[in-house]
């Protein structure tokens, strides 16, 4: 299983530990406030109290071995940037950091920060769906536990027609939409994409690398579309 580790258990730490440990995740719950380690510890895996500017504690914890960190000490700036700096050295693949200004998020961004935020607790739970499910782009809640997301298709729908998935008989979601990314060179020698929008995909049409599906359906089922079921 997957081990994710969140780092600094303020409000919107809190909040991102727990939604991570509800949806199954591992979680590494990390502060240096015994009284926040305490609370969170019956909800996820492990939660630990140590100085997560050390490198070695951190090592030593097994930080080396998750798939990705969330950095929640946005209001402390040395601590978060000291963290984030010990996370890139210790090779985790993906750092979610908060930050509390705009030099804040440069500077986290130089010392390996892979992803910035700026939220508070209400969007902790969509962070948290974000390190679960990367490939989703862009997620919209609709009424009654429903959403509407882009979603970047999995490697085995890759020259596969969308009749031949049947995303509604399979997984219970409607392909609504599809954003066709096109590689071009600009006249600056840039790399970049043409977007183009299919508003009326069929059955007939071909899935390809760059493509983002725009998807509608219950977030039970949308979450099944994103995990491990082909």
């Amino acid at each position: 299983m997957k081990q994710y580790a969140v780092i600094g258990l303020g409000s919107f730490g809190m909040k991102v530990a727990r939604t991570l440990a509800e949806r199954g995740a591992e979680v590494i719950a990390i502060d240096e406030d015994i009284k926040k380690v305490e609370e969170i510890k019956d909800v996820v895996s492990q939660a630990i109290c140590l100085d997560s500017t050390n490198e070695e504690l951190m090592r030593a914890a097994g930080l080396e071995d998750v798939e990705a960190a969330v950095v929640g000490t946005g209001e402390n700036v040395e601590a978060s940037i000291l963290t984030t700096a010990v996370l890139h050295r210790l090779n985790v693949p993906r750092i979610v950091a908060r930050a509390a200004s705009p030099l804040h998020s440069q500077i986290l961004e130089r010392v390996g920060a892979t992803r910035i935020i700026n939220v508070e607790e209400q969007m902790g739970e969509q962070v948290a769906k974000g390190i679960l499910a990367p490939e989703i782009h862009e997620q919209i809640p609709l009424a009654s536990g429903h959403s509407l997301v882009e979603v970047a298709p999995k490697r085995d729908f890759l020259g596969r027609t969308i009749g031949e998935i049947n995303f509604r008989a399979k997984y219970g979601v409607n392909i609504i939409a599809v954003q066709k990314r096109n590689p071009i060179v600009t006249d600056r020698g840039e790399s970049g994409f043409e977007v183009r929008i299919n508003d009326l995909p069929r059955p007939e049409d071909v899935i390809e690398a760059n493509d983002i599906l725009v998807v509608v359906g219950s977030d039970e089922n949308i979450e099944r579309l994103t995990g491990g079921e082909s």
